[in-house]
C-alpha cells in the first residue's frame, strides 16, 4: 500500500507541475466535450502524466480523460485507479486556483487510498486505510510516504470556535442544496455557507473547517473518489443520499447519486 500511495503522490505532483505551467501561459487551449464541459491541453497533459506512473503498478486506471472502458470490462476488477487529472476545470480557466488533481485507489467498489494535490495553493492531502489522513505543503517528489507523514499535518486539525458551516459548489449551487441549509440554520442556529470549486470540498470537511457538504447535484466518480478516501481516513463519512449506506465506485452509471459528506458518523 505505501509503494502504491507514494506512486499516486508522484504522479500528482508532475502533472501538478505541468498544469502549472500552462496555467501560467495565455493559451489554454480550451475545447469542449460532447457534454458541453470545458477540456485544456492541462487536462490532456495531466492525464498523460498520471497513466504512465498509474501503469507501472498493474493496476487498471480508469480516467476522465481516458478511453471510454464498457462496465463488462471494467465490472469484473476488484481493484481499480480512479482519476481526474483536472477537477475543476471551469475554475482553472477562471483562474481562482480552485482546481485538484485526484487519484484514487478503489478496491470492492470503496477507495482504500487518496491523493488530493492542490497545485495553484501548493497543498497535498493523502490517505490510506492503514495510515490514516494527512495534509501537507512538502511536495519534493522523492519523499517517503513514512518521511511525509513525519512533516504533515494529520486529519482532522484541531476545530476552531466557528458557526455550524456547510460547503457548496462555486459553480454548482442548487436549489435542493439551498434548502438543505436552510433545515440547518434551523438546526443549528447560525449557519456559514463557504463556497469552493473542485474536490476541495470534501478535504474541508476531512480537515475539520466545514461540517458538511451536501452535493444534490450531478457529479461523477472521479469527481469525487479521492476527496472520500481523504474524508473516510479522517473519520468522516461520504453516505448516498438516498440509500444512507457509503458512495460506491466502479458503478454500471458513473453518475453519482446524491450524496452527503459530514463530520464524524
Amino acid at each position: 500500500m505505501e509503494k502504491l500511495l507514494e506512486t499516486a503522490i508522484d504522479a500528482a505532483i508532475d502533472a501538478g507541475k505541468r498544469i502549472m505551467k500552462i496555467y501560467e501561459t495565455d493559451d489554454f487551449g480550451v475545447d469542449f466535450k460532447s457534454d458541453n464541459s470545458p477540456l485544456t491541453k492541462a487536462d490532456i497533459a495531466a492525464h498523460n502524466i498520471i497513466q504512465e506512473y498509474l501503469d507501472t503498478t498493474g493496476i487498471p486506471v480508469l480516467s476522465e480523460e481516458g478511453k471510454s472502458i464498457p462496465y463488462a470490462d471494467r465490472g469484473a476488477w476488484k481493484q481499480l485507479w480512479i482519476v481526474d487529472p483536472i477537477d475543476g476545470t471551469k475554475e482553472f480557466i477562471k483562474r481562482n486556483g480552485e482546481f485538484t488533481v485526484n487519484i484514487a485507489l478503489i478496491e470492492n467498489q470503496l477507495p482504500i487510498a487518496g491523493v488530493v494535490l492542490v497545485p495553484a495553493l501548493g497543498e497535498l492531502y493523502f490517505s490510506s486505510t492503514e495510515i490514516g489522513s494527512f495534509k501537507t505543503t512538502n511536495l519534493n517528489k522523492g519523499i517517503s510516504v513514512q518521511e511525509r507523514i513525519s512533516s504533515s499535518d494529520q486529519l482532522p486539525m484541531p476545530l476552531s470556535n466557528r458557526p455550524y458551516t456547510v460547503v457548496a459548489s462555486r459553480s454548482h449551487l442548487s436549489g435542493d442544496t439551498q434548502m438543505f441549509i436552510n433545515e440547518m440554520e434551523s438546526k443549528h442556529g447560525k449557519v456559514d455557507t463557504l463556497s469552493k470549486g473542485s474536490s476541495l470540498k470534501l478535504c474541508m470537511v476531512a480537515e475539520g473547517s466545514a461540517d458538511c457538504y451536501p452535493r444534490f447535484a450531478p457529479t461523477m466518480e472521479w469527481d469525487t473518489a479521492a476527496g472520500q478516501a481523504i474524508c473516510n481516513h479522517s473519520g468522516c463519512t461520504v453516505i448516498n443520499w438516498e440509500t444512507k449506506k457509503p458512495l460506491l465506485y466502479n458503478r454500471e452509471d458513473l453518475l453519482n447519486p446524491w450524496f452527503l459528506v459530514k463530520r464524524g458518523e
